[in-house]
C-alpha cells in the first residue's frame, strides 16, 4: 500500500473506519535493543544478554522491550500516513495497550494502522488509531493498542 497523504480534516474523515495501511518491515537488531536499554536504564537480561537468553529464556534468544516496540510507532506510522497543512500535533495518549507476543531479535516488525474514530473538537481533530505491531510471519500481533492524536489543520 502506498503512503496515504492527507491535507484536510475532510480528507481524513473519508478514511474513518478503514485500514490506512501497513508499514515496511523493520528489523529489530541487538544493537537497537541495547541502545534502548541504555536510554531507559532497563538492562533486564532477557533483552541484553544473548548468551543467557539462549540458555535460559523460553524464547531461545533476546527479545525487544515492549516499550521499544511501542516507541517505533511514530517511525512506522510515518511510512503509512502523512498529514499536511498541520499547525500542530500532539500525542494525547494510548488506550487498550497489550503486548501479546514477544518480538525476538532479528524479527521484522511492521505496523498496521486503522482509523477507528475521528472527531472535530472545535477546529482540533482528535484521531484515534488502532495500531497493530506485527512480526512478519507470526500468527498473531506482537502488540496492539489505540493511540490518540490531536491535530490542528491550517
Amino acid at each position: 500500500m502506498p503512503k496515504l497523504v492527507i491535507s484536510s480534516f475532510a480528507e481524513l474523515q473519508a478514511h474513518e473506519g478503514k485500514v490506512l495501511g501497513v508499514s515496511e518491515p523493520h528489523e529489530i537488531t541487538q544493537a537497537q535493543i541495547d541502545k534502548f536499554a541504555e536510554a531507559t536504564l532497563d538492562h533486564q537480561w532477557i533483552h541484553t544478554d544473548p548468551a543467557r537468553a539462549a540458555k535460559e529464556s523460553p524464547f531461545g534468544t533476546t527479545i525487544a522491550h515492549g516499550y521499544l516496540t511501542l516507541s517505533l510507532a511514530p517511525y512506522l506510522l510515518s511510512q503509512i500516513l502523512e498529514l499536511n497543512n498541520i499547525k500542530m500535533g500532539i500525542n494525547y495518549g494510548m488506550e487498550k495497550l497489550r503486548f501479546l507476543d514477544p518480538v525476538k531479535v532479528g524479527s521484522k516488525l511492521q505496523l498496521k494502522a486503522e482509523l477507528v474514530e475521528l472527531k472535530d473538537l472545535k477546529g482540533t481533530a482528535r484521531m484515534t488509531l488502532k495500531l497493530s505491531f506485527e512480526v512478519v510471519g507470526a500468527p498473531k500481533a506482537a502488540a496492539v493498542g489505540e493511540v490518540i492524536y490531536l491535530y490542528q489543520f491550517a
